[in-house]
């Protein structure tokens, strides 16, 4: 029973898990060329930039996809939506093992994956709202992001020794086999909603999508929001793409590279736990982002300008502290500021603003 006066069940524990499962694997799915591009680049006889569309084409699928998948999430429920994207990323997966060998499959099999992106993304607030009271929405929310902070953490320091070890071909065939199981695991547990609603009488009344989409075009504070998103999934998306490419002239190996980027989810993790569950007990939200854009500086100027291993893990990590933490409170302050919008709708916008940040990458 919380503040709210209503009553949450401990089940909510297990969807939310579930989701977190395959939110894990898709980003590891995304990421995990990244720290290999170079030696990618040389197995498929292509460019580098080539190999970097490989995560690119994520950001770029999800521009088009983002409304539709909102409208899927407000319009049928988390568990129909999600459960969609779900078989996709399994279905894509498993192929893209199987048919590594081929670059032009392999790219194929990756815009399949990234078509399920959009459903699994758009739907952190949606699963929040069904099933968390409003005092831990933040927290239900800053944990489905550590599930991605912790899938591209996982890719990113993962691929490098599987490929050393493996190749590329079983790299992605185990991936894939994570990928089925996660999809398995979601729809067998996922449930839409619990026996009694997390949300006070009336709260949980949302504004149909058409309607709220009008409406959260004609808030300023939609625009401000927004385009902090834009920046911030810029810097860390083009990251996390170029982390080798951009490490690698300071002397630093593939292995290197990829616990760099790993490093900077580990403090995405810790932020995206400690920040949220502050920001639920102050009842604090727009404080507490601009505190965490403003740490966020001194970490890119260290990787901008530092040099050393040591150094530059230092300042990986100070970034994704406070970028990466921030951004659930970020999406739980636009899904309270745009109410009575669903929270598909906002969640798939605001992700939208990130994901166009592609054009910076």
């Amino acid at each position: 029973m919380g503040t709210s006066n209503v009553k949450v069940y401990s089940y909510r524990w297990i969807v939310l898990l579930a989701f977190m499962f395959i939110n894990v694997t898709i980003q590891i799915l995304w990421i995990c060329f990244a720290p290999v591009t170079g030696p990618a680049a040389t197995h498929y006889h292509v460019s580098e930039l080539e190999i970097g569309f490989l995560a690119m084409s994520f950001m770029i699928v999800y521009i088009p996809m983002a409304i539709p998948a909102a409208w899927a999430i407000d319009t049928f429920g988390f568990r129909k939506a999600v459960g969609f994207g779900a078989i996709l990323m399994g279905v894509f997966a498993l192929l893209r093992g199987a048919f590594a060998s081929d670059f032009n499959l392999t790219l194929v099999f990756t815009i399949g994956i990234a078509i399920a992106q959009p459903f699994l993304l758009g739907a952190w607030a949606k699963v929040a709202a069904r099933w968390f009271a409003i005092e831990e929405r933040a927290t239900a929310v800053g944990l489905a992001a550590v599930a991605s902070f912790l899938g591209i953490a996982i890719g990113e320091v993962l691929t490098p020794f599987l490929v050393l070890s493996y190749g590329f071909r079983v790299t992605l065939l185990i991936y894939g086999a994570v990928a089925a199981l996660s999809s398995v695991t979601f729809l067998v547990l996922a449930r839409e909603n619990p026996p009694t609603p997390a949300s006070p009488p009336g709260y949980d009344q949302r504004a149909l999508m058409l309607d709220g989409l009008k409406q959260i075009l004609r808030q300023r504070d939609f625009y401000y929001l927004a385009f902090v998103l834009f920046v911030g999934s810029g810097i860390f998306n083009g990251l996390s793409t170029w982390v080798e490419g951009i490490v690698r002239p300071k002397g630093m190996t593939i292995t290197q590279a990829g616990e760099m980027g790993g490093i900077m989810l580990i403090g995405g993790i810790v932020g995206a736990v400690v920040l949220p569950m502050i920001s639920d007990r102050l009842r604090k939200r727009k404080v507490i982002l601009l505190i965490g854009v403003a740490c966020s500086i001194p970490g890119l100027l260290g990787l901008t300008y530092g040099s050393g291993y040591a150094f530059l893990m230092l300042s990986f990590f100070a970034l994704g502290l406070f970028l990466n933490g921030v951004a659930p409170v970020a999406f739980q302050y636009g899904a309270e500021i745009t109410y009575p919008v669903p929270e598909g709708t906002s969640n798939g916008l605001f992700m939208l603003a990130g994901q166009i940040s592609v054009i910076f990458i």
